[in-house]
Formats: C-alpha cells, sequence, structure tokens
C-alpha cells in the first residue's frame, strides 16, 4: 500500500523560483520541480478502511482560501543536515487548517505526529553533504523569496517506497473557498441550528 500524507501544491511560478535554487551543494539530491510539496500531515501505510474514512472526514474540511509565500531557506539536522528547505511566510490560516487536520487524524485513530509542525518545502536531500557545504550553501541563499501565491486546495497523496522526494501522486483534492463562500455555507448552517 502506498504511504498517504496531506499537502498543500506548490504553483508553477513558485516551483520555478524554487528549480533556481538548484545546484551550489555537491552531493546534494535535489528534489525533481514536479515533487514539490508543503506537507500537512503525514499519515503512512494505513488500512484500506482508515484511507477511506480518511478521504470522507478530509471531504468535511470547510477552509477559507489564503495566500502564502515562501520565505527563506534552512536545514534540517544541524550537525548532520539531511534536508534543505524553503521556509513559508507566517500564516494562521495554514496553521489553523493544519490543526483541523491533526484532529480528523486523531479521530480516525492514527498516531499524533511527534514532529511539531514546521512548514517548509524540501529542496534537496543532503545525507552525504558536508556540513560547511551546506552552511555555505544556505549563507548564499538566506534571502530567498517568492511572491504571494494563492492557495485554493490541499491534497490528499501518496508515494511509493523511494529514496525519498518522489514520485508523488495526488489521491483527492479538497477545494478551500472563498471568503463569501464561507460566510454563505456560515449563514447556512446557523439558520439550520448548526454552530
Amino acid at each position: 500500500m502506498p504511504r498517504l500524507f496531506i499537502a498543500l501544491e506548490i504553483p508553477p511560478s513558485a516551483a520555478l523560483s524554487l528549480s533556481l535554487l538548484r545546484g551550489g551543494m555537491y552531493g546534494a539530491r535535489w528534489i525533481d520541480v514536479e515533487n514539490y510539496h508543503l506537507t500537512l500531515r503525514f499519515i503512512g501505510d494505513i488500512e484500506g478502511h482508515v484511507a477511506d474514512e480518511l478521504v470522507h472526514a478530509l471531504d468535511r474540511v470547510h477552509r477559507p482560501e489564503f495566500t502564502l509565500s515562501l520565505v527563506g531557506m534552512g536545514a534540517f539536522g544541524n550537525k548532520k543536515p539531511h534536508s534543505v528547505w524553503a521556509g513559508v511566510s507566517p500564516s494562521p490560516d495554514l496553521m489553523a487548517l493544519q490543526a483541523e487536520l491533526e484532529r480528523i487524524c486523531q479521530r480516525l485513530g492514527l498516531r499524533p505526529d511527534p514532529r511539531k509542525f514546521s512548514p517548509h518545502v524540501t529542496v534537496a536531500r543532503t545525507r552525504n553533504v558536508r556540513v560547511d557545504d551546506v552552511v555555505k550553501y544556505l549563507s548564499e541563499r538566506g534571502n530567498f523569496q517568492t511572491d504571494p501565491f494563492p492557495v485554493s486546495r490541499f491534497v490528499l497523496m501518496s508515494s511509493r517506497n523511494s529514496v525519498g522526494g518522489g514520485p508523488y501522486v495526488t489521491e483527492e483534492a479538497y477545494p478551500l473557498f472563498s471568503d463569501m463562500a464561507v460566510s454563505a455555507d456560515a449563514n447556512r448552517f446557523a439558520a439550520q441550528g448548526y454552530r
């Protein structure tokens, strides 16, 4: 069974900016442009009936569209860096969406993610790269930033067992809503006695 995760897609304009960061670090394995994404919740391997429940639960998420931009760069693994990433601008909407997805996963009996949510887009795997090379690479690209881009949906993705970095497949897509649609639905639910 494929490993599942919930993510935001990176639009072509931001993906192009990320692709320009490729190179300049000997031994790095660069993520393919079509595989850039922002993981909201890693799920892993789950039974088919749980996956079906997850698909239906995610279909009930009703959140507004928002904008993000990618800003800054960093690495995970201080003394032995294992990945380099682009950061994400602070966004209360992003954090609220991720928190709701985490609650849904836990209600379905999935274990809580032990790591604190740290929004990022991985650009390279760096297990065989010298620390000095990672530090130099990051210092030369620390001012990285994309233009803001709209986030109008989140997706359930799968990955096959691989060395990391894809290939990823979009299994389901879930729209986010414009403010007007959210307000209209809130009014409709209020009129029906829901809160």
